[in-house]
């Protein structure tokens, strides 16, 4: 349970997608006031570096991205993920790639705060070092984010964005996302939660979108980004997606422009594509 890595997944078709959602969350949190809490289940290693050996095994960064940087047509909602991704890299050359806490630090403002959850002793060292100057804004801790998200639930500040993002590696993950989830809203009913999930032929990963829409939950988003067609033999992650309870009214407006543009640029034959689905009173 401990083996997965995301270093060697930064920075891919996925994370584009996860990140450039995040931000467009968080901005729009910005917009009031009231300060917020940001809470990461499977918080990683926080930055990745994209010439390290787990990073260049399988340089998924360069078909994800790298696929991005450079461009002239990058519709504008994406332009704020993409500056963070520049602002680490200031030489002009892709070295480093932000993971989700490092996508959010930058967007938190005086009163916001986070906490980081990473079971992984190696991601959870390099995590700290991180963060090792937040001075308790930023607090990492090395448990299982499952279980311990019901401490922070609800926050001081009754406002939270929740990112619960597992490997899937044990199919239990599955299972766990639901019944956390439950447990979540019914300590914070009003909070928005992100579910990453992947794009696989298994049921468990097919089913899981609908068992989500089955919780007692009146306003969410479900949007999917695939790169191409499933393999021929039932194996590999042909894209992802993100389930988004209590979602901003603007999303589907903003994915709508979005979306058909990562097809074009991510896509790897003719079996990219991308799903939306919402219901938002």
């Amino acid at each position: 349970m401990l083996s997965y890595r995301h270093a060697f997944h930064a920075g891919n078709h996925a994370d584009v997608l996860k990140h450039f959602v995040l931000v467009q969350l968080l901005e729009y949190f910005n917009q009031k006031d009231k300060p917020y809490w940001y809470i990461d289940t499977h918080a990683g290693a926080g930055c990745y570096s994209l010439d390290e050996a787990f990073a260049r095994k399988n340089a998924e960064f360069e078909d994800g991205v790298g696929r991005l940087l450079g461009r002239k047509d990058v519709p504008k909602p994406l332009k704020s993920y993409l500056k963070l991704v520049r602002e680490l890299n200031d030489t002009g050359k892709l070295k480093l790639y932000p993971g989700s806490p490092c996508c959010a630090a930058p967007l938190l403002r005086a009163d916001d705060r986070m906490r980081l959850f990473e079971l992984h002793p190696a991601d959870n060292r390099l995590l700290r070092q991180t963060f090792d100057e937040a001075h308790g804004k930023a607090i990492v801790l090395e448990q299982d984010g499952f279980t311990g998200i019901n401490a922070f639930l609800p926050p001081p500040s009754r406002r939270a964005l929740v990112l619960i993002d597992p490997p899937y590696e044990v199919k239990s993950d599955y299972r766990t996302v639901v019944s956390a989830l439950k447990e979540c809203l019914r300590r914070f009913p009003t909070g928005t939660y992100v579910v990453w999930y992947p794009r696989l032929q298994t049921m468990l990963s097919r089913e899981l979108p609908d068992k989500l829409k089955r919780l007692p939950i009146t306003s969410w988003l479900n949007v999917s980004l695939d790169v191409g067609k499933p393999s021929e033999d039932g194996y590999g992650m042909h894209g992802s997606g993100l389930f988004v309870i209590n979602p901003p009214w603007t999303l589907p407006d903003t994915l709508k422009t979005v979306m058909p543009w990562l097809v074009q640029v991510l896509g790897l034959d003719d079996g990219a594509a991308f799903g939306l689905e919402y219901e938002i009173p």
